[in-house]
């Protein structure tokens, strides 16, 4: 492993044209728009920007006001070929879903929903408290069913019928660990609908999700150097061992790895990706020693 020190392995390089996927085709263009969950940070803020910079008009939703307008400045300071246009709202609220989804209508016509937002929290089944759990299912499973319920007929009622729907999923969609009963059940709840969507797409409505390791993401890397402290150890042993102990590539992806997932799932390159999971956890769940 390249020598590094803890706080570097920590940051997250710029996100430019070099890091960006880009995708031939021919629905990526400034009338369509893409949905996307979870815009004000992380995986959902890249996955806003890449899908603007491959020439689409992008619509991130957050609960976050503040997060939004940091991912629209970058977008403008960016000049990407496409657009990055935000509504804030709560996604356990039907009447801001409602209001997302007609938001991202009026600004194009709705081919792609990427259902990215997530929250965590860690305690054991027994002491789990049940107003958390609701709270993240809310969030990461009821609305990306409520927002695919209202997003599928935007798609039927295009020229082609062609779009589709990826859901965030994680290696804790195909195996879980201790102490996160929420988030496992939430993310293959997630693997469900994908396959459900996919059952009942047909032509061109195609559904997929994508399943990572871990991120660099607010949401992870805020927990590194308090497991550090509480354990006694360094940042770079939690990465390396309780991390990614399992896996066999050890360092965090980028939010824009993820991101470029989602450009190529979205994609005509991506037709044959219809209820399927993309894995990318660097050997974390497949293999051993």
């Amino acid at each position: 492993m390249a020598s590094s020190t803890s706080h570097e392995r920590l940051e997250v390089e710029p996100i430019d044209e070099s890091s960006i996927l880009f995708a031939d085709d021919d629905h990526y263009t400034s009338d369509t728009v893409c949905l996307v969950t979870g815009g004000g940070s992380g995986i959902g803020r890249a996955t806003a920007l890449a899908m603007a910079a491959n020439g689409v008009t992008a619509v991130a939703t957050d609960i976050d006001a503040d997060g939004l307008a940091e991912v629209a400045d970058t977008a403008a300071d960016l000049d990407l070929d496409g657009a990055v246009e935000t509504v804030a709202g709560d996604l356990a609220n039907d009447a801001d879903i409602e209001a997302i989804v007609e938001t991202a209508a009026s600004h194009g016509t709705v081919r792609y929903l990427a259902n990215i937002a997530g929250l965590q929290h860690i305690d054991a089944i027994e002491d789990f408290p049940m107003e958390k759990y609701d709270q993240m299912h809310d969030v990461m499973l009821r609305a990306p069913l409520a927002l695919s319920k209202r997003v599928i007929p935007h798609i039927r009622g295009t020229d082609d019928g062609v779009g589709a729907i990826g859901n965030m999923a994680s290696v804790h969609g195909h195996y879980v660990t201790s102490d996160k009963v929420a988030y496992n059940v939430s993310k293959f709840g997630l693997r469900g609908l994908t396959q459900s969507i996919a059952a009942e797409g047909g032509d061109g409505l195609r559904g997929f999700s994508i399943s990572t390791g871990y991120v660099k993401t607010p949401l992870v890397v805020d927990q590194i150097p308090d497991t550090a402290e509480q354990r006694g150890i360094s940042v770079d042993e939690v990465i390396d061992d309780v991390m990614l102990g399992q896996a066999r590539i050890k360092e965090m992806m980028d939010p824009i790895d993820v991101a470029n997932l989602f450009v190529f799932g979205f994609s005509r390159h991506a037709n044959h990706l219809n209820g399927g999971d993309l894995l990318f956890d660097g050997g974390m769940t497949k293999t051993y020693e």
